[in-house]
């Protein structure tokens, strides 16, 4: 019997074709999207500017390993709270903040354009979280009710102190994906389910609640500090039909696009539904009418790929640190995904969350290359090798 060593490769290219995959997609969209004459500038030049920027600085990244990563973590989160605390507070008069639909979300740099900071604080608050709970681990090696207690609320304090300054923007819908996030790391933590079961069916408990109360009893939401605007938000999403002048707009155009593309679609460039932001938030609209379901199962399979392979990944390492990225970036990955696809099929309200590697712009494509990049250290500085044996 011989046996025969073989080296896994250090770099994944099945996640470089996944990513090279939806790079296409989203420049053959965007680049129909913007044919409407809705805009005046060419959004794919920029998207593969964008595209150019990330995978720089993912393979930068990739050459951090985990000892690095650990030792960086928390000046990258302070740095990221830093930018939220200056966007919430820097003046008016000095134009360093802009805002887009009507969320003070984005700095405005001369020659750069726009960045948005709370889409760079996911990916920090991710490592941050994933050292909190590896570090808790090695300091508290007899679990206890009482150590799971204070890990539940480290992790809920990292998470919550930038979320609160999302929330001020406003930005609900960045805010909900820190929650997807953290729910995904507290699953994994090790925190026992007698913790666990009480908070999830409370946080259940009060979204149903809510929910109800929006539906039947909505003069009363004002006591859960809702705006009037999220009043009509709300109302949009259920009954879009009567609130198709305004609100439910989008929502109605969408539903319109998606469902005249049936199941091959009307062809590329071949889009009769006027759709505001349909290169951004509402392009799966664009690929749903152009392409129809076919299309956009190809799409959905694309990212249920590039899941599975982070999530290989994850399994493969056995470093708890590399670990618990990999379910924050899987978490805010599958959020996104699930909320943007939702929203235009009105399975879910509209928030402004673009979909991962397709929607055009900047900051969201470059937080999620660099979290890409981190997925590929991970298999970078991970040797491991698989023996077969011939008779």
């Amino acid at each position: 019997m011989t046996s025969q060593r073989r080296q896994i490769p250090k770099i994944d290219y099945g996640i470089i074709l996944t990513l090279m995959l939806m790079m296409i997609v989203s420049l053959v969209i965007i680049y129909s999207a913007q044919t409407t004459g809705q805009y005046d500038r060419n959004f794919v030049l920029s998207q593969v500017m964008w595209y150019t920027i990330g995978a720089i600085g993912a393979g930068i990244v990739m050459q951090f390993d985990s000892e690095q990563l650990r030792k960086i973590s928390w000046y990258l989160y302070g740095f990221g709270l830093v930018l939220l605390v200056i966007l919430f507070l820097a003046p008016e008069n000095l134009r360093l903040t802009r805002e887009v639909n009507g969320a003070q979300s984005w700095f405005f740099i001369p020659g750069a354009g726009a960045i948005q900071p709370s889409e760079f604080m996911k990916v920090f608050t991710i490592l941050v979280l994933a050292r909190i709970a590896t570090d808790h681990h090695v300091k508290f090696i007899h679990k206890t009710t009482k150590t799971d207690f204070w890990l539940l609320l480290k992790l809920g304090f990292a998470t919550a102190v930038p979320v609160l300054f999302i929330l001020k923007q406003p930005d609900l819908g960045t805010s909900l994906v820190f929650l997807a996030i953290f729910l995904g790391m507290v699953l994994v933590s090790g925190i026992t389910w007698k913790l666990l079961v009480p908070i999830f069916s409370g946080v259940t408990l009060l979204g149903g609640t809510v929910l109800y109360i929006a539906i039947e009893m909505p003069e009363y939401l004002k006591y859960f500090g809702v705006k009037p605007y999220q009043f009509r938000r709300i109302y949009s999403w259920l009954d879009p039909y009567t609130y198709q002048s305004n609100e439910g707009f989008q929502l109605v155009k969408s539903l319109q696009g998606i469902g005249s593309g049936m199941t091959s679609g009307k062809g590329f460039g071949n889009r009769e539904v006027y759709m505001p932001e349909s290169h951004s938030d509402f392009i799966f609209s664009t690929l749903g009418e152009e392409f129809g379901f076919i299309g956009g199962s190809i799409v959905i399979s694309l990212f249920f790929l590039l899941i599975y392979q982070i999530t290989r990944v994850g399994l493969d390492t056995k470093n708890p640190f590399y670990s618990y990225i990999c379910v924050g970036v899987i978490s805010m990955i599958t959020f996104h995904v699930f909320q943007n696809i939702g929203m235009t099929i009105g399975l879910l309200p509209i928030t402004g969350i673009p979909l991962p590697f397709i929607s055009y712009g900047g900051s969201s494509l470059l937080s999620n290359m660099l979290a890409i990049g981190i997925i590929m250290s991970i298999r970078y500085h991970f040797k491991k090798y698989m023996f077969s044996s011939n008779d």
